[in-house]
């Protein structure tokens, strides 16, 4: 299972995924032309919501019907250092069915 880490820096926010930088997906939609942020609901956490989406789930239209709830339920509560897994993100996707 993924495992995704964001935090800030000198450098400014930064996520990745198992280590390894996360793709923003612009190519998908582009909601933040300065790339990701959270802890608010925005732009900057649209694009966090999205490419988080695109990577766990494979999908990148199925993830964009989703970037707003994921958004709203997952991104804009995440603290300036965080973690989540894949089962976090599948748990919060159950959450936004329901």
């Amino acid at each position: 299972m993924k495992t995704y880490e964001g935090g800030r820096g000198l450098a400014g926010a930064t996520v990745t995924v198992d280590g390894a930088p996360l793709d923003p997906r612009f190519e998908v939609k582009r909601f933040s032309p300065a790339g990701f942020e959270w802890t608010y609901e925005g732009d900057g956490p649209r694009q966090l919501a999205l490419a988080l989406l695109c990577d766990h789930l494979g999908d990148p239209q199925r993830a964009l019907a989703l970037t707003e709830p994921f958004m709203r339920e997952v991104v804009a509560d995440l603290d300036n250092a965080w973690m989540l897994t894949g089962e976090d993100i599948e748990a919060a996707l159950a959450r936004i069915r329901a």
